[in-house]
């Protein structure tokens, strides 16, 4: 997935896994952006595509609501000026400090020259570690690369949030606060998705800009001296002219071997000794060569080095599909409408807990379901389950049941055998207890409904089944809705879903 569409990605999955409380994005708004986009992309398309297309919907949609969510998008993206800002920055730096000497000398054994030399040169060596340690790609930031990220990914985000949440009515703050957590989550989110990225991506700049740093001390070198005469000397309290020669051999060997001249012989080093000097065009073109050679090349071969793998790397965001919160989401597109069948086990279903199932299933399966309960099976009535028709391939089967029935094997355990032998192998058995007549019955009664969970939990554990207990009547939509995702995990990965 590229850059834009994965942060648009996590943007909405910021919001709707912080937005439990459906206060800014409800249920019928997370139905419809999978909807349209379903239809927008087509059945043949791939998990991303179809990923990206809902993003796109739902963030249109979320800016008429909560234009923070728009506020945070444009902050945390990559500022696109910070690249060019940076190299013609550095340019200018370079021209600005190619003063190598006094007024007009160069003392060859002090130019700000052999400063950016024996830098690069660091910078070579500590890349060469790096690699050969096998951390190249391991998204370490030195103090400048770090400046670059805070620079162009904004760390911004929350602020305009809490201060549009500080004007709000108090009716409206808990949707307040539940943006607030998504922007939140979505700036930590996105800091280690894009990690990779914009690492590589700083490096591109920084190696730009080093170059166009040593190209601004070599244009200022020889812009100056068009206008002056600059004069080389030199003068050590500790070395002679031997070793002075024999360091600019070393140090402008690669502006020797660029330009074809040869570094001056000792006699002609010792000539110059301060206070004797002589025209230092010479060299000039020896330090510019050895500019050229030591850091303009190789920082650009680097830059597109790091281009490479940046253009790569924008293309090929990763997510994490295999989340819960992405599977719900595959899981209808590539299935289609979730198809619930229930049969409840010697419960007749009341209207409030019916109203509850539907509730808890929508919230599960982002409103593109459908719920059909079949009459109740009887007490150990297990002729009137085996002349029922099969589960369609395209149906779960939901076995309902009532807390305060005390658990049997003999029959409720029967039951949902039976129920697991018929079911698709590929879709999972869900065992849902209604625990609205209990807690009725039995009302702060909290170790008493332990009890009874514990011994109902027992009979699910031994069919391989996982439950979902649940008040119908005023169901936690959100423990149930996680709950539910549990129970799918399996059978989603033996289809593969999002692959």
């Amino acid at each position: 997935m590229d850059e834009t569409a994965a942060l648009d990605v996590t943007a909405v999955r910021a919001v709707e896994t912080g937005d439990g409380g459906r206060a800014v994005w409800s249920d019928a708004d997370r139905e419809w952006a999978s909807r349209v986009a379903a239809e927008a992309v087509g059945e043949g398309a791939d998990a991303e595509t179809f990923l990206a297309r809902r993003a796109g919907l739902a963030l249109e949609r979320l800016a008429t609501y909560e234009p923070a969510v728009g506020r945070a998008l444009r902050a945390l993206r990559w500022s696109p000026w910070i690249g060019p800002a940076a190299v013609v920055g550095a340019f200018v730096f370079g021209v600005a400090v190619d003063r190598v000497g006094g007024a007009s000398h160069i003392n060859l054994l002090a130019p700000p020259v052999f400063v950016l030399l024996l830098w690069n040169v660091l910078v070579y060596v500590t890349l060469a570690v790096r690699l050969v340690a096998g951390r190249a790609g391991s998204g370490w930031t030195g103090p400048v690369r770090t400046l670059v990220l805070r620079l162009a990914g904004g760390r911004r985000v929350l602020r305009r949030a809490e201060r549009d949440g500080a004007e709000r009515d108090t009716a409206e703050r808990d949707g307040a606060a539940a943006l607030r957590a998504s922007l939140a989550a979505l700036s930590a989110d996105w800091a280690r998705r894009a990690a990779p990225l914009y690492s590589v991506r700083a490096a591109r700049i920084l190696h730009l800009a080093a170059a166009a740093t040593a190209l601004g001390v070599v244009a200022g070198l020889y812009a100056r001296g068009l206008a002056f005469e600059y004069r080389a000397t030199w003068e050590s309290t500790f070395l002679d002219a031997g070793q002075v020669h024999a360091l600019l051999a070393v140090a402008l060997a690669p502006g020797s071997l660029l330009t074809g001249i040869a570094v001056p012989a000792v006699d002609a080093v010792a000539a110059i000794r301060s206070p004797a000097s002589e025209n230092a065009a010479t060299w000039l073109h020896l330090l510019a060569g050895s500019v050229a050679v030591v850091v303009v090349i190789p920082r650009l071969a680097l830059a597109l080095g790091t281009g490479l793998v940046e253009r790569r790397r924008a293309t090929h965001v990763e997510l994490p599909l295999a989340e819960r919160y992405y599977q719900r989401l595959l899981r209808a597109y590539f299935a289609g409408p979730i198809r619930l069948r229930v049969l409840p086990y010697s419960y007749s279903v009341a209207a409030p807990a019916l109203a509850g199932l539907e509730a808890v299933a929508a919230r599960a399966f982002g409103g593109e379901v459908t719920l059909t309960v079949e009459p109740p099976t009887a007490w150990g009535d297990d002729d009137a389950l085996a002349a029922r028709p099969l589960p369609g391939a395209d149906e779960t089967v939901v076995a309902l049941f009532n807390l305060t029935a005390t658990p049997e094997r003999e029959a409720h355990g029967a039951f949902l055998a039976a129920l697991v032998a018929r079911a698709d192998s590929t879709r999972p058995v869900i065992a849902v207890v209604d625990e609205s007549t209990f807690r009725a019955r039995w009302p702060g009664e909290d170790g008493r409904l332990a009890e009874r969970r514990a011994a109902w939990s027992e009979l699910f554990a031994g069919a391989g089944v996982v439950p979902l207990f649940t008040d119908l009547a005023s169901p936690d939509l959100a423990a149930a809705e996680a709950a539910l995702d549990d129970a799918f995990a399996d059978g989603e990965a033996r289809d593969g879903l999002g692959g």
